[in-house]
């Protein structure tokens, strides 16, 4: 009976050290599972960029520069468990700790982490657009920059290769680091009819304008000034140019004919370039913007004030103000007394 009593003590002993390595087992299999089989060295987060045919040891030699593998043994049963065997092209940030059922499954099915791209009104030319879009995708500025230049590509958009600048509303914007250029445009296309709403599209047509003249209107705008209390009346000389018929006569737009944005005064001499952008030779508007203008500031073409004024003449004070006129008697007296402050100045250009 004694002995009886010994070995059925021996059972229940073995059963619940058995029980205890199964527990800490399972424990410790549910916590490099869920929890962590990933530790960051620095305790940060890291962002990779997969390629297209990259391999699962490619991935995980990235990984090793800067994490410590508790189990790789655990690591490679996980993975034959979740069937992984070709990881997803994309941008992937882990955090500083991660388990192995979250990691293979974002690298197997592609749950990569969007990345942010922004550019401002600063931006005037096609090639400088493609680059600023691109820093941060897979594809270069040489990828992007042929659909912005595509008449074809672009017309159902609504585009040309001069409007396509339109389409970039400056923001920032969160898209997937391998995002095609066609997939771009798309997406290009959908923030652009969230910002030209019917609300706003009621009001350019209630001035004359489309879309696209309202982006034109305001890019020279923004070439004029920086002064935002000074920005709607200078709109609203310009629009009532447009719909006079009257040559504009946009000093930024010579600027942008001549491709020297870093010219300080426009001479006569300037005005003779043979460019569609020349608005002292052409009537009407530019072909296209002169520059991506900022939402606020089509919003300030849209809600420029009523206005008799025809003429416009940087102050004689140089203090970031301009003169306005209906005539064009008062704006040659500005205009002169601007010229003689001027020639007082020494300029390199």
């Amino acid at each position: 009976m004694v002995q009886k009593r010994y070995i059925l003590r021996a059972i229940l002993i073995s059963i619940g050290v058995l029980a205890v390595i199964i527990s800490v087992f399972l424990a410790e299999q549910y916590y490099r599972w869920n929890i962590c089989n990933f530790r960051a060295r620095d305790y940060q987060e890291h962002a990779y960029n997969i390629y297209e045919g990259a391999s699962i040891d490619s991935v995980l030699n990235l990984l090793r520069e800067d994490y410590d593998i508790s189990s790789e043994t655990d690591l490679k049963m996980h993975m034959r468990f979740l069937v992984f065997n070709t990881p997803e092209p994309g941008h992937y940030v882990f955090p500083a700790q991660i388990g192995d059922r979250e990691l293979i499954e974002r690298l197997k099915y592609g749950y990569q982490t969007p990345v942010r791209i922004t550019w401002t009104n600063n931006i005037r030319t096609r090639e400088e657009l493609a680059g600023k879009v691109t820093t941060h995708l897979q594809m270069d500025s040489a990828t992007l920059l042929p659909y912005l230049e595509d008449d074809a590509f672009l017309e159902p958009y609504g585009m040309n290769k001069e409007t396509s600048r339109c389409l970039f509303i400056p923001n920032t914007y969160e898209v997937f680091w391998n995002i095609t250029p066609e997939g771009l445009f798309k997406r290009m296309q959908r923030e652009y009819n969230v910002f030209w709403n019917e609300r706003r599209r009621a009001k350019a047509d209630s001035i004359g304008l489309t879309p696209i003249e309202v982006a034109i209107i305001a890019s020279i705008v923004e070439g004029e000034s920086h002064n935002k209390q000074e920005m709607p009346v200078i709109a609203s000389l310009y629009i009532n140019r447009v719909r006079k018929g009257m040559p504009l006569q946009a000093c930024p737009t010579i600027k942008y004919a001549l491709g020297d944005f870093k010219l300080k005064r426009i001479l006569y001499r300037h005005l003779n370039v043979d460019s569609p952008y020349n608005t002292y030779k052409n009537p009407g508007l530019p072909p296209g913007p002169i520059r991506c203008a900022a939402p606020a500031t089509m919003d300030m073409v849209l809600d420029a004030p009523e206005t008799n004024y025809l003429f416009m003449c940087a102050s004689p004070e140089l203090n970031n103000t301009h003169i306005f006129s209906s005539s064009y008697g008062n704006h040659s007296a500005a205009a002169k007394q601007y010229r003689h402050t001027m020639d007082t100045i020494h300029w390199d250009k």
